[in-house]
Formats: structure tokens, sequence, C-alpha cells
């Protein structure tokens, strides 16, 4: 048995000013330090440093990751225009060596940045049987992370071969370390056929798919269609409880009383909404809906803090009101993903409380002001979320990053994926020249 002690303990819930965390691979006690009972533990001292449980990303693309620096012909003039000249080219060269080094390199980066879990969004058009289990490779076997993973179907790949590649690791994945949700990447990029098809192989199983980010993909749906996105899958019966709808800027009243009613999930990335100009979502809508809201970072950046100063920030710009979203929106978004994520893996993550995973960051904060459980959340996000490297990362217990380094055969594995980095744009630059 193991010790935290004498940290500032918070999890988003309460607040402890001095006090100690008894772990195995779950939390067995948690306390003030004045109870606090020598025995034979194991104990590491925090110094009166900050410790709260590690953070999770609810929407990723590992695979962009090789994405960083890449010089392509690039002027695009609307969302399908980016996806056409930048993302399709990229994923279509991507084959299991090269996405089990994306998947080294961004699970460092996000464990890094206090991130514990992913979810993530694959696509792969040069390899994509066992592409997932290449990820969970990386992430959970060889960096002891946690993931859940799904394949991007789309009729831009053998439709076939990513039914089967997320049936099968679906079937073969379900522990407290991963599991699989069924991919797709959007409607503007599936025909009637290939729902069909989903439909008649996956049954009820929860989907993990990107809905409105653009208003072109509500464009798209109505004029071949004559419905609007939550519609379409609707009619083919594609919306089961615990699915993720990804960014969901342009859904109406409709689709959203659609997504109630059948208990999905609305995963907000704004950072890369606003990367992309495609617009802002209406969390407010949202909350009204009693819609749980989760929160990702869509592959454009492995820190979460970042993702959750991004939300607050454009929402009081795009509202034009300090009250348009709040700490407390905030602590909610935090709160439904930590929920939706112990659920799809079986573990109770979230909160520094007994028979709780013991999924847990160290960072070093010396609060300039007084610090209590009414605004904890507002010295970590005005203090902290903007420079945010914890010192030490566990996982079950185990210490992922130590003193901000990860070991040393990881950091040998970050540094020889550069191998595959180069060999993914050698792939995409031959083909530019012969374009």
């Amino acid at each position: 048995m193991k010790a935290l002690i004498n940290a500032r303990i918070y999890d988003f819930e309460k607040y402890i000013e001095n006090g100690y965390v008894v772990y195995s691979d779950k939390i067995v006690e948690v306390g003030k330090m004045a109870d606090f009972k020598e025995t034979q533990y194991d104990t590491l001292d925090c110094e009166g440093a900050i410790l709260m449980p590690s953070l999770v990303c609810g929407h990723t693309h590992i695979y962009s990751t090789f994405a960083r620096g890449l010089k392509l012909p690039l002027d695009p003039h609307n969302f399908q225009e980016i996806l056409d000249q930048l993302w399709w080219k990229i994923d279509r060269e991507i084959d299991n060596e090269i996405t089990f080094a994306s998947g080294i390199v961004s699970g460092i980066d996000h464990l890094k940045n206090g991130v514990t879990t992913i979810f993530d969004h694959h696509a792969s058009g040069s390899e994509i049987s066992g592409s997932l289990d290449s990820l969970k490779h990386a992430i959970v076997d060889t960096i002891g992370m946690r993931g859940v993973f799904a394949f991007e179907t789309s009729d831009r790949f053998d439709v076939s071969m990513a039914i089967e590649e997320n049936m099968r690791f679906i079937a073969e994945n379900n522990t407290e370390f991963t599991s699989g949700l069924f991919g797709m990447h959007a409607s503007l990029s599936l025909s009637d056929e290939t729902l069909k098809e989903v439909k008649l192989s996956i049954e009820n199983k929860p989907i993990h798919i990107h809905v409105a980010e653009s208003v072109m993909d509500e464009d798209d749906s109505v004029s071949k269609h004559g419905m609007r996105v939550m519609e379409r899958l609707n009619k083919f019966g594609l919306l089961s409880p615990d699915s993720i709808y990804v960014h969901g800027i342009y859904l109406n009243d409709l689709e959203l009383d659609l997504i109630k009613k059948t208990g999905g999930v609305v995963c907000l990335n704004v950072a890369s909404n606003m990367n992309n100009g495609v617009g802002l979502p209406n969390f407010q809508k949202l909350k009204e809906k009693g819609i749980p809201v989760i929160i990702g970072n869509d592959g454009l950046n492995p820190s979460m803090t970042n993702e959750y100063m991004t939300l607050l920030y454009a929402s009081h710009l795009e509202s034009e009101s300090l009250m348009g979203f709040s700490l407390a929106d905030l602590a909610m978004i935090i709160d439904d993903t930590y929920i939706y994520t112990s659920k799809r893996l079986g573990v109770k993550l979230g909160r520094l409380l007994p028979g709780y995973a013991a999924d847990m960051i160290v960072i070093p904060y010396t609060p300039p002001t007084p610090m209590d459980v009414t605004n904890a959340l507002g010295h970590l996000f005005y203090g902290l979320f903007s420079a945010f490297k914890p010192r030490h990362v566990y996982v079950a217990g185990r210490p992922l990053v130590f003193d901000y380094q990860v070991d040393n055969n990881l950091q040998k594995a970050y540094i020889s994926s550069l191998i595959q980095a180069k060999r993914l744009w050698r792939k995409l630059v031959d083909k530019e020249d012969n374009s």
C-alpha cells in the first residue's frame, strides 16, 4: 500500500487543505493529515502540491499527431476542402506501424498534460485490419493509459473491413483499461447503403460519430436525403444509448430531442471548431435539453486544460456575457466526462474517494490568495490551466510520469517514432509530386 501525503486535495467537488490519500490500484482512504496514521506505507510527500484526479479526453484523433509541422499545399475555402486538402490525404496513407508510433507520441504528450484516458476516433486507409489493436498496444499495453477506440467507417475506405475492425475490437476488449465504440466518420461521407450495412452489423451498440461539425454536414444531408443529420441516423436505427455525437454545432431542437430521447452524449471540441472556422456549439441549449456534455480536443492539442479555457472564453465572447458560461458549467462538463468514461470502462474515475481508480495527478501550486472548496476551481483555471504540467501522473496507482518524466524506455520509443513520421511524410510528398 502507498500514500501521498501533505497534499491540497481537490476533485472538483471537495477540497482538503492538507490531506492524504492511501491507495493501491484503487483509492483506499482519504483524509486530513491530522488523522493520518503512520504505518508501513510507502509515502510520497506532495509538499503542498495539488492532488487531483487525472483528466479524460472525450474525443481525439491520435494519428493527427504526425501532422505537426507538415507542409502540404493548402488553400481551403470551406470545411470540406480542409478535409480534402489535409486530413483525407494524411489518413489514407497511414498503416499500422505509423498508427502505433503516433499512439506512442500522442499518448505520452497527453500523459504529460495530466490526461490518462483517451477516446480515439481512428482512420487509416493503408491498413484497417489490426489498426485499433495497434492503438491499444501503444496507449494501453506500452504506456499504461486507458483508451476507448473506434475506427472511422466511411465510404472513403473499404466499408466491410471498417465494420469488421470495429466489431472485432469491441468483442475482444472490455476491461477497465480499454473498450471499443463503433466508429463512423460523418453523415456526409456515409451512403444509405453503408448505414444499412452498419445497422445490420452493430444492432444497438453505441456509435462514435461527427455530427453537424460544419453547416455543410447538415446541408449535404438535407440536399441528398431530405432530412437533417440526426434524423437520418435515426431513420437507420443508429441512435443507440451512450453514443458520442461529436461537435454538434448546427443541431436543431428536433435533433437535440432525438439525442436526449435515445440517451446519447455530445462531445465539444471548441478549439478545433475555432481553428477550422466552422462555428461554436450552443452549450446552454444542450444544458436546457438535459443532454450530457463531455469534452475532447479533436486531436488539435494534447492539453485538456487548454480546451477548458478555450470553451469558457469562446462562450463568453459568443454570448457577449460573463454569464454565458460559468466555472460551474465547466465543472458539470468535466464531471459528465468522468461519468460517461466510468460507464464505458466499468471503473470509477474522477473522484478522490475510496473505491475509485487511483488515476491521479500531483501538480505544484502555491496559492497567492486564500483557497477553499468555494474557489478551488477558480485557482486552477486562472492560476494553473494555462501552464498545466503535473509533476507526477498515476494510472491505477502506477506512476507513469514521475518528476515530469516518463521512463527511459518510453522516452526512447517516443524519439524513435520520428522514423514513422518521416515515412508518412515521404509518402505524402511522393503523392503530391506525382499528382
